[in-house]
Order: C-alpha cells, then structure tokens, then sequence
C-alpha cells in the first residue's frame, strides 16, 4: 500500500514544483487560500501522513499544510549536503511555501522537523514556532552541558556510523513485518511512542516510516574513521550528518528579532530525544551496551532536554514568550499518542482556543 492510500477524508495531496525540488504537499481539502497558515513539518523516518489528524482538526480559519521533506515521502530524493545543517531541508521549505503563497506561518516541527522550523526562522519570518519533541539546538550527540560544548573536534559518536546496517536494509526494503528488533515497525513501536501504545493508524505511520530515501546521500549519510571512541564521525553527506554538532547550532535563535511566540510540547518518556536518549552512543555505552566506553568525563550523554530548556530559557529572557508542555506517559511522538492534549496546547499557542 502506498502513501496515496494512507490519505484521510478531507485530506488531498499535490506535488508542488519549485527551483530546488518538486514537493510533496498534504492540505484540507475546502481552506481559504487566505486563511490562517499552519504549516506541519516531520520528523525523521517519517513524512506529513503523521500530521492528518492534527490538519482536520484545526479550526475553519486555518488553511493546514504539511510538507514532506526531501527524500521523504512524496517529494524528490536530492541529496542533502550535511556540511549545512538542516538548511537544505528549510530552503526547500522556503521556496515550497514561496510557491504556495504562505508568508510569515505559523510553524509547527517534529523532532529533525523541529531543527528545520529553528533553521527557517533563523532566516525567514514565522508568526509562531511550535516545538513538538524537537531535536536539540546542538544537534544529536556529542556536546555536554546545557551549554553545548562539543566533545571532540571531530563529532566522534555522531552521524550516520552509529545506525544499525540491518535496520537500514529493511527500511530499504520496505520490511512490514515485526520479526525482528531492527524492523522498522518494532523501532516505531520501542522509540517512536510509549510502552503500551497502539493505534489503528500503525499502518499508515509505518508507511511514512518506510518512505524515507536510504543511501549515503540521505538516509543515514556517509561516515567516517575517528581516532576518538567510538572509532566513527559524520561524514558530509545524508540526514543524520546534518545534525551532527560541527554542522548545526541552532542557538542563535535567541538573539531573532522579532521573536515569535515558541511552543514547546515533549512527553517524559521519548527514548529519542532526551537526557538518556536510547540512540546516544554515550549513553549506550553508560548502560553497557556499547563496549569500550571511556567513561562519563570523556563521553557523557548529551542532555538534549536541558540543552533546549536552556536555550529556550535564554530565548525567554530577551523578550521572547515561550510556554513548555510536558505530557506525563508520552513518548516521541505527542501528536500521534496523545491528539487532543496536544491540539488543546496547539490551539492555545495559536491562539485558537
């Protein structure tokens, strides 16, 4: 089943050409082209199908959008040049929205999606930024501190060479089945949402998951030897390098003039972006996992909620309003475990409510 069968009622999908790629673009079918923009970004492994209930669920004057990413979904595989961050990614955004006629959205960013929104509003005008367990400002692994001092020149432990090969293969294969621990639907089950969890929508977030572009030149990128434990660093290439800390900072979102009001909803039980993220090399090593680990001086866990909250705080104390969510119970995944909570927080922010 492909991504067009996943589509609910009320949701259409166009493809939306641009000088930089041809976009795949999710809208309510019957929205003013004038109305309010909400504009949904993904997260990685996935694509906009994640957004549809969140979408129908806004209120009239809205006009919902989710756009997927390059290499994702629907949209064009171009490689993604991580020696820019994520700029590839908001550039792409940028020139799809240019050609929608949206100005100023107000945007809303899941995980690797949350890092995009950081990234366009860094560049471009938004009338609200929403935060939905948003990577964070350092990037994904190998900084300490709320301060996010990087631990090697080198990113050691980041990147593409921490994802496991078996995993990759059967995304590439578009594996449906739960037989293993490496299928891409017992990763959505163990990281994506909180023990216990399940949705008859499985199927279609599964799609998106399988949706993703794998290679080196995306998903998850290129690597490369380090002389630092774990012995690999990001590559230049793919989604993962992207976020490696030489590549992305998002930080300087503190000194955004005018600053947009900031939500930022996460739950207490996401194994992805946390103090103790299951997919931090360090913190695998902690736990014994990963072998060799040189210890909590050289290679502590990166505290990525603390990283946020920090910034954000930062954020906060030169003018900008920011409101932080924290669901109990939830997982990665806030708007598919918890819809309603998540839309009231959303809806407020927007000023909906």
């Amino acid at each position: 089943m492909g991504l067009q069968e996943h589509l609910l009622r009320g949701i259409r999908a166009r493809r939306v050409p641009t000088d930089r790629l041809i976009a795949n673009v999710l809208e309510r079918g019957g929205d003013d082209p004038d109305g309010m923009p909400v504009v949904f970004v993904h997260g990685n492994l996935s694509s906009s199908l994640v957004w549809q209930d969140a979408m129908l669920a806004l209120p009239g004057p809205c006009r919902a959008l989710a756009v997927d990413l390059r290499g994702f979904g629907g949209s064009d595989t171009a490689p993604v040049d991580a020696t820019r961050g994520v700029r590839d990614f908001s550039d792409d955004l940028a020139e799809v929205l240019l050609a929608l006629g949206v100005e100023a959205p107000h945007l809303v960013g899941w995980d690797l999606g949350g890092g995009v929104a950081m990234q366009y509003v860094l560049d471009h005008a938004v009338s609200t930024l929403s935060l939905v367990a948003p990577v964070s400002p350092y990037g994904f692994g190998g900084t300490a501190g709320p301060e996010g001092r990087r631990l090697t020149e080198d990113d050691a432990g980041t990147g593409a060479g921490g994802v496991n090969p078996d995993f990759v293969a059967r995304l590439a294969a578009g594996d449906h089945t739960e037989e293993a621990p490496t299928s891409p639907r017992a990763v959505y089950r163990t990281l994506y949402v909180h023990a216990g969890f399940s949705s008859g929508r499985e199927d279609a977030w599964l799609e998106a998951m399988l949706s993703t572009a794998t290679g080196e030149a995306n998903y998850p990128g290129d690597s490369r030897p380090s002389e630092h434990w774990p012995g690999f660093a990001p590559g230049n290439r793919g989604v993962l390098n992207a976020l490696a800390p030489a590549h992305f900072n998002v930080s300087p979102i503190v000194e955004v003039e005018p600053k947009p009001p900031i939500l930022w909803i996460h739950g207490d039980s996401d194994a992805v972006v946390s103090d103790a993220s299951l997919l931090d090399i360090n913190q695998l090593g902690r736990l014994g996992v990963a072998e060799g680990w040189p210890g909590e001086e050289e290679a502590p866990p990166q505290p990525m909620v603390a990283q946020t909250r920090a910034v954000l705080s930062r954020y906060r104390e030169r003018g900008g309003a920011v409101r932080e969510v924290l669901l109990p119970g939830c997982g990665h995944s806030p708007h598919l475990e918890f819809p309603e909570d998540f839309l009231v927080a959303l809806l407020f922010h927007l000023g909906l409510h």
